[in-house]
């Protein structure tokens, strides 16, 4: 609790502009709606003054409340940690095994990524997420799960008494008629008998409610079991995508060697500790890990270097032949490529015509690469990145004899 109180200090207000965004205003909008819905039903109907029953119902819905709020603002404000600016390790050597982060300017430390959306070095990012508008990542990562648990329980309980709601709504006035408005069959108990509307805008609040309820049990509930299952292994997503690259690459070259995934521990129960601990707060300091034997510190980061040169041979270059003016979903570009936007909150770029690009992945009509600035590109002196219409480009003739795509446009021919 005394983490959760640290962050509303007069100095950290400023992290309250997080709330300030479309992923917080939804999720804490879905959270009242459900809450106060399921609040208001479970007087209609399971009065709880006069029963243990309604008693105890009506204190687990307050706890939920409590616990996902909690849980969420956790999340949200404490953050998933960041590598510090100019961060180096400490054995000069190992500089040889990392990336370099130019924003930063810091080695990325094992399991770091830089983030653009919170512009820093994240230490063991998994993604950033929009719901808490922050990156899930090693400080907050247990949080984010717990939220992601607590959700879909929550929302199971109040559905339960909004379909009990609406069930005993209307028996009671199909058996006593529209013009008795009476409460739930536990009222029966109660004399005298009070009088709580129910009409036509309650009756839609409470299926609007159920809705929302339904909804963010199945899709945070699925979030939920993708979370636990990479907890599991000790990995994040987005160490789950470098091991899969990593046998893309292995099996595309054909080469004698084995990646092996270094932080997983062997033992589940041993992963989950490194994640979830009765302190509340993460095994490590973020920037150095345990591997598993027979693993070096680095491996991880090696097996990225290996990819960030592959990708640079894999790549193609294009040049523009029409202007794009970096907009989501283009609508002068054509009906398949504005239906077939990535959805993702990668960045697009504006092109012009006579511009060129390095593309390194692609859908069947998106391009994702790197605009070429100038000659020093090659070296990654200066870069922009993101998406672009494939309409817009035309691949040059001098990679145009080669057989080389890039990252996954030859899945998508």
């Amino acid at each position: 609790m005394g983490t959760f109180c640290s962050v509303i200090k007069f100095e950290n207000l400023q992290e309250l502009k997080r709330l300030c965004h479309w992923g917080p205003i939804i999720a804490l909008g879905v959270i009242a709606i459900c809450s106060t819905m399921a609040m208001i039903d479970s007087v209609l109907w399971y009065w709880p003054l006069h029963t243990t029953g309604g008693s105890v119902n009506f204190i687990m819905l307050i706890n939920w409340t409590v616990m996902i709020l909690y849980n969420y603002f956790n999340a949200m404000f404490v953050g998933p940690g960041f590598v510090p600016l100019r961060w180096k390790p400490e054995i000069s050597q190992d500089t040889m095994y990392l990336q370099y982060c130019k924003v930063c300017q810091a080695y990325k430390a094992p399991r770091s990524h830089h983030c653009r959306k919170c512009n820093r070095c994240v230490m063991k990012m998994d993604h950033h997420c929009p719901w808490i508008n922050n990156c899930c990542g090693y400080q907050n990562h247990a949080s984010f799960t717990l939220f992601l648990l607590l959700a879909p329980l929550g929302c199971i309980h109040a559905a339960f008494i909004f379909v009990m709601t609406m069930y005993t709504q209307l028996y009671n006035r199909l058996s006593f008629g529209w013009n008795t408005v009476k409460i739930d069959m536990s009222a029966a108990r109660r004399d005298p008998l009070p009088i709580v509307p129910f009409g036509l805008a309650a009756f839609a609040t409470t299926l609007f409610a159920l809705g929302l309820a339904l909804g963010t049990t199945i899709a945070v509930g699925m979030l939920f079991f993708i979370q636990m299952k990479i907890i599991l292994r000790n990995k994040t997503s987005i160490e789950s995508w470098i091991e899969e690259k990593a046998k893309d690459r292995i099996q595309y070259y054909q080469l004698d060697e084995v990646f092996v995934f270094p932080y997983d521990m062997g033992s589940r129960w041993r992963n989950f500790k490194q994640v979830f601990t009765w302190s509340g707060v993460p095994e490590g300091d973020g920037l150095e890990w345990p591997v598993r034997e027979g693993c070096h510190q680095y491996s991880l980061t090696i097996e990225q270097l290996k990819q960030k040169a592959d990708k640079r041979v894999r790549s193609v270059r294009y040049k523009v032949i029409e202007d794009y003016s970096g907009a989501c979903c283009p609508l002068n570009k054509g009906i398949k490529t504005f239906f077939t936007s990535p959805c993702t909150e990668e960045p697009r770029i504006r092109l012009q015509k006579g511009e060129f690009i390095l593309a390194t992945r692609g859908l069947r009509y998106w391009l994702y690469g790197d605009k070429i600035l100038d000659d020093s590109f090659i070296e990654g002196v200066s870069r922009i990145r993101g998406w672009f219409p494939r309409k817009c480009v035309e691949k040059c003739p001098c990679d145009a004899e080669t057989d080389q795509a890039p990252e996954g446009e030859k899945k998508n021919r």
